[in-house]
Order: structure tokens, then C-alpha cells, then sequence
């Protein structure tokens, strides 16, 4: 009898001692909670992808991705190992604070961030590099509406051009600050883009709620500084010449480089206005849109030739080939010169 309450005791005994090493994980489990680094996060407003914050559990226990969830389009989360998570966050272009919210199984915690200005200018061309495309698909989508929003004028008949298309100048001015529009169904809608195939618009930044406002191109020459924001280093208007020297970059003078979006440069030195620009555009570059200027009286048009045309041009001047001496050569936006 004796031996059977002791054997009943010290099943007992190990019951309670289970159950209460259960409670006490159970209780670790529940008091258990999520670690970030830093407490406040600092990053540059340059519209790039950083590496922003790291995740982990107070015990050490394993943090599986699936239970956290983080607020905003612009956070990425990946597992680097079983115990911690990192955040990449894209930082927007324009200085500012934001606060970041992330949920882990029920608890939630709020991440002060703060953007601060960037006057970094990587290429030292006179563009910062928040203006810069950072990502390839948005390179695609401003090459894919810059040459779309051209070959649109090409199809209009002179008079019903926007206005401010007189030379081929504001041609490359009007293709470039639309191509960075939020293109939204409001901006569709008197678009006139029957029949064209719509990319997605850039997401970076669009025009005109960047540090720049609408003033797109720089008009200064020399490196980026901050000055430049308040001291006229930018403009709404750039000719021909300036859009070449200050806001391209020079490619090659070999048009096998071409892609669609970049631009042939022409200086005919006997012309009152002697630098003209061509876009190239076509699936395979082999088209280029270009704005005529005035012919005589009449105000000029948009006009899309092929390439095959244009390098057999019945004028010699016009035929982008090396021996041409009138031809400057391939040249690319600045925008687009970056390290993806």
C-alpha cells in the first residue's frame, strides 16, 4: 500500500513538475517579445533602397517571416537566419519624417524615420543623385513614356500640338516632364493614347512634387551643390545646347549604341538655331521622332523617320555617322545614369 502512494506520489510529483515547465514556456512565450535595431532609423532622401533595420525576439527563439508584418510599400523584409529578419526600406526623394509600424504575433511597435536631404552627386555632372532612376524598371517606364509621349506628337497634325511645341527643344522638354507624371486615370483621359501600349509610370518621384518642383533641368554648369535649389541652377526651360551639355551625357557617336529614349545630337553651324536633337524610338531603335523648327512662315511639325531613312538622308549633314562632322553623337539623360 505504502509503495503504491508513493509511486502515485511521484507521478504526481513529475506531473506538476511538466506541467509547470510547460506554464513557464508557455508564459516565456507569451512575455516574449520583438527586438529592432536602431530605435530610430536615419536614411538619406535619395530614392534608393536601403538596408534600414534589423528584427529579432528578446529570447533568441527562431523569428519566422511569415509572423511579421510591416506597414508601407516601401518595406522589404528578408530572413538573413533562423533568429533574424532585416528591413530594406526605399527612401523617398523628398526630406521629411515618416514613422514605420511593424506587427509581430499580436504586439506592434512603431519605428520613427527620418529622411534628410542628400546633395550627393555621384558623376559630378551637375545632376543630384536623388533625381536619378535608381531602379531598372523605372529607367524602362520613363524610356517607354518619353518615346510613347513623342511618337503621340508625331501622329498629330501641326495645329493640334500642345503650344509650347515650337522647335525640337521643347519637344525633349514636354516627352521629359510628362514621362515623370503620376499617369493616373485623371491624366489618361485627355491623353490620346488610343492604340499605344501604356507603361507604368515611375515610381521614384513624379513630376512636379520633387525637391525641384518643376524645375527639371539644370541650367548651371559644374557639380551639384546645394545652393543650386535656390540659386537658379535649375529651370522649367533649357535649349537645345544646354540639354545636351548639362542634362545628357555623351554615349558614343557609334549609333549602335542607341536605345529607345536616348537622343542623337546635330550642330549645323550655318543655322540660326545651330543644335537640333532627335529622340530615338522603336522597339529596336531604329525609329527617331524629331520637331522640325519653323520652316518659313509655318510653325513646323513632329515627324517620325526611320533610322535606315535618316542614314540615308539625301543632305549628308543629317546622317548620324562617325565621318559626319555635324553629328555629335548618341547621348543618354542623366537620369538614367546610375548603377543598378
Amino acid at each position: 500500500m505504502e509503495l503504491l502512494l508513493s509511486a502515485r506520489l511521484k507521478v504526481v510529483l513529475v506531473s506538476s513538475a511538466v506541467l509547470s515547465a510547460c506554464f513557464v514556456m508557455a508564459f516565456a512565450f507569451r512575455s516574449d517579445r520583438i527586438v529592432f535595431e536602431p530605435e530610430r532609423i536615419v536614411l538619406p532622401a535619395d530614392g534608393r533602397m536601403h538596408p534600414a533595420l534589423r528584427l529579432r525576439t528578446m529570447s533568441g527563439r527562431a523569428l519566422n517571416l511569415a509572423d511579421v508584418e510591416g506597414s508601407g510599400e516601401r518595406l522589404h523584409l528578408t530572413a538573413t537566419d533562423q533568429a533574424r529578419i532585416e528591413g530594406l526600406l526605399r527612401a523617398p526623394v523628398s526630406p521629411g519624417q515618416s514613422q514605420l509600424r511593424l506587427r509581430w504575433r499580436g504586439q506592434s511597435v512603431n519605428v520613427p524615420i527620418d529622411f534628410v536631404f542628400d546633395p550627393t552627386d555621384s558623376y559630378g555632372d551637375g545632376t543630384p543623385d536623388f533625381l536619378r532612376l535608381h531602379t531598372a524598371e523605372d529607367q524602362r517606364a520613363f524610356r517607354g513614356w518619353f518615346t510613347m509621349l513623342a511618337e503621340r506628337e508625331a501622329r498629330l497634325a501641326p495645329e493640334r500640338l500642345p503650344a509650347e511645341i515650337s522647335d525640337c527643344s521643347a519637344l525633349l522638354r514636354y516627352a521629359y516632364r510628362e514621362a515623370l507624371r503620376r499617369h493616373d486615370d485623371q491624366w489618361l483621359t485627355g491623353a490620346d493614347t488610343e492604340g499605344m501600349a501604356v507603361p507604368p509610370s515611375v515610381q521614384q518621384y513624379q513630376y512636379p512634387e520633387t525637391p525641384l518642383g518643376s524645375a527639371l533641368f539644370r541650367v548651371r554648369p559644374g557639380a551639384f551643390h546645394v545652393a543650386d535649389l535656390e540659386d537658379d541652377g535649375f529651370a522649367q526651360f533649357a535649349d537645345a545646347r544646354t540639354l545636351m551639355m548639362l542634362n545628357t551625357h555623351f554615349m558614343s557617336r557609334e549609333l549602335g549604341v542607341a536605345q529607345p529614349g536616348d537622343l542623337l545630337f546635330y550642330r549645323q553651324l550655318e543655322q540660326d538655331s545651330p543644335y537640333h536633337s532627335m529622340i530615338v524610338a522603336g522597339q529596336h531603335s531604329d525609329w527617331v521622332v524629331y520637331h522640325t523648327g519653323p520652316i518659313g512662315r509655318a510653325k513646323g511639325e513632329v515627324r517620325r523617320v526611320s533610322v535606315e531613312d535618316l542614314l540615308h538622308h539625301p543632305d549628308a549633314r543629317w546622317r548620324p555617322l562617325p565621318e559626319n562632322s555635324n553629328f555629335l553623337g548618341v547621348y543618354r539623360w542623366n537620369i538614367l545614369r546610375d548603377r543598378n
